[in-house]
């Protein structure tokens, strides 16, 4: 007996545990953040009701030191390295904020930090898992077959080389790149291609590791070492794209280190210089601190903070997470859009759309018939017809048969019918109606009855989605998808791609070669482990959140909740306009700061009035800012 027939019909495809996912509390910027914040949640409302400062005092100091002994060890090491950077100045802020009696100010901005760091290192520990449990979609085993005898062996997917033949049973996964050598099913390639349906094998096509075979047996030569499979490329693509990807700094964050020297300096010299001329000590003492209160960037971090930290919210509220303030400022620089086909423009699930009878049948009854005979399968075509003929009255079918790669056959109202491919079950390619989705024959008693086309129908919101982003950019936009060329082409005459945007039959590492070559700052829009690559790539990624899968969601840089692609447009809109805001507020704290700096160098600025005026313009640009959270932002 060959192996081909003793397979067991019984095999399911195993459960897929999902990878385990980094706890916020598991990591330590999140605790100590949590810590910091208790710590200033419990101190404040004592502090509003005048408790004793021996009340509020210690929670405020275990804020301070909780939630900034991090950011402040990274500014000393970044200080070894001759530089400066916010967190530094962030904290010699607070501790200046509080040595006048500012201390509740101070612990605000040492929480704001330690919070914002907490996030950063969830996200980035997250896309570590995702991409961990990505190697999950490979099975850990696989059966080889010695090429003499052809006894089975279950060998471990690593000890697979080149050249040897493995046996992949109805259910389960591929476990290398290989040529199908015999045998006939249909394979599941979405995580690898995106396509929608499942694509049938037989001898001599290729397929790919993690993929998930249907109900047929193949015999499969591997081709790939499997440290060189897609999905492993998948893989070492998304973590070289993160990796490698420009850290992108927020403006303020582009500046700070001038900014800081440039600080320190002015400090030092308004103390040193009046002594050299005699002033007593505790006057240029009492200037140089006034100098670097008013002159600290409190003011220019809210002013950057709150429009993006409202623009988020907002967004947030109508369906759309963005992941980082550093991500809602990428957004608004985006002048080109790149989208992925299956389960971004369209649903990504085959929808009967019409039913071609031949004489004499009608068309219900062609429907009912196909239906009948397809109602005990699996198969995501089936699905689609039996859905689409519920509500017909329909008789019992018997004899059921399924052929992988072909179709069924059964045995209805005492006559056989047969739903398939029209190559496997006998029909000339040149009899198919014209169609950029899926024909299926239906024949009766051997004989032609007629045909059902079906397709991934278009999201509903797709082709107002793409003409509004079409209004927000310079260049034109892309299609990148794993389909096929038809079918690509097809979604972007209606969607309103160019078609010379159009690239199909891409494998997951060429679909973020595209990416790279469109040039630009690229948002690009996908769902699915083979858009991962592009996800990383792109300049900002945005993933479809309900059908999206996990390494999808976690790489990409915002997430569509509800999957409504007219939240994307108004997503970029909404990110110009905080980043208009920013540039107002900075030029309003830098107003203000300048003119401080003025009065104490060139007059007398007294203390209380410095920091008042420090705060007044701290406060001022932190409310401009929160006009974003109004609901006409979104709209507008």
């Amino acid at each position: 007996m060959s192996a081909l027939t003793s397979v067991r019909p019984d095999v399911k495809a195993p459960t897929r545990v999902k990878p385990a996912r980094t706890r916020l509390l598991a990591l330590p910027e999140a605790r100590w953040a949590a810590a910091s914040t208790a710590a200033f949640l419990l101190a404040l409302p004592l502090q509003l009701l005048d408790a004793s400062a021996w009340l509020w005092g210690p929670l405020y100091a275990a804020a301070y030191v909780t939630g900034g002994w991090e950011p402040a060890l990274e500014g000393l090491r970044a200080l070894r390295e001759k530089t400066l950077d916010v967190d530094l100045l962030m904290i010699v802020a607070a501790l200046g904020a509080a040595s006048i009696g500012q201390v509740m100010d101070g612990a605000l901005l040492i929480v704001i930090f330690a919070t914002s760091g907490a996030v950063e290192a969830l996200a980035t520990a997250r896309t570590e898992d995702s991409v961990r449990g990505l190697l999950d979609l490979a099975p850990p085993t696989a059966t080889r077959l010695h090429p003499d005898s052809g006894t089975e062996e279950t060998v471990a997917v690593d000890q697979l080389a080149i050249g040897d033949i493995v046996l992949v049973r109805p259910g389960e996964r591929v476990g290398a790149d290989g040529r199908v050598l015999d045998g006939a099913s249909d394979v599941d390639q979405a995580t690898i291609t995106g396509e929608p349906l499942p694509v049938s094998k037989a001898a001599g096509d290729e397929v790919f590791a993690g993929t998930q075979n249907g109900t047929g047996a193949l015999r499969v030569r591997v081709e790939r070492d499997p440290s060189d499979t897609v999905i492993a490329r998948v893989v070492a693509l998304v973590e070289e794209a993160s990796r490698t990807k420009a850290p992108t700094q927020l403006f303020v964050e582009r500046i700070e280190n001038r900014y800081a020297l440039g600080m320190v300096a002015a400090t030092v010299l308004v103390f040193v210089v009046p002594l050299a001329f005699g002033a007593d000590l505790t006057g240029a003492l009492l200037r140089a601190m006034t100098f670097m209160i008013v002159a600290s960037p409190c003011a220019v971090v809210l002013a950057t903070m709150p429009p993006l930290l409202s623009a988020i919210a907002n967004a947030g509220r109508h369906g759309v997470l963005i992941k980082s303030a550093v991500v809602m400022e990428r957004l608004g620089q985006t002048d080109r859009i790149a989208y992925d086909k299956t389960g971004t423009l369209t649903e990504g699930t085959p929808h009967l759309t019409k039913v071609i009878p031949e004489n004499p049948f009608l068309e219900d009854e062609l429907l009912a018939l196909a239906a009948a005979a397809e109602v005990r399968s699996e198969h995501p075509i089936a699905r689609a017809i039996v859905a689409a003929a519920r509500d017909l009255p329909r008789e019992e079918a018997y004899d059921f048969r399924s052929a992988p790669g072909c179709g069924v056959t059964a045995t209805v109202g005492g006559r056989e019918v047969e739903v398939g491919s029209p190559e496997r079950l006998g029909e000339r390619a040149a009899t198919a109606p014209d169609t950029d989705g899926t024909a299926v024959v239906v024949r009766v008693d051997g004989e032609r009855a007629g045909w059902l086309l079906l397709t991934d129908r278009l999201r509903p919101g797709a082709p107002a989605a793409v003409a509004a982003l079409n209004r927000l950019t310079t260049a034109p936009p892309a299609l990148l998808t794993g389909d096929n060329h038809r079918a690509a082409h097809a979604v972007a005459e209606k969607t309103g791609i160019p078609s010379d945007g159009v690239h199909a039959a891409l494998l997951p590492h060429e679909k973020a070669d595209a990416v790279r070559d469109l040039g630009g700052q690229v948002l690009f829009i996908g769902d699915g482990v083979n858009d991962a690559p592009a996800l990383a790539a792109a300049h900002t990624g945005v993933a479809m959140g309900r059908g999206g899968s996990d390494l999808a969601l976690e790489t990409a840089d915002a997430v569509l909740v509800a999957d409504d692609l007219t939240a994307v447009p108004k997503a970029v809109a909404l990110s110009r306009r905080a980043r208009r805001l920013v540039v107002q507020n900075l030029c309003l704290a830098g107003a203000f700061i300048t003119a401080l700096v003025i009065w104490d160098l060139a007059g007398h600025l007294p203390l209380p009035l410095g920091v008042a005026g420090h705060e007044g313009s701290t406060i001022l640009v932190g409310l401009n800012g929160l006009r974003l959270l109004r609901e006409s932002a979104w709209r507008e």
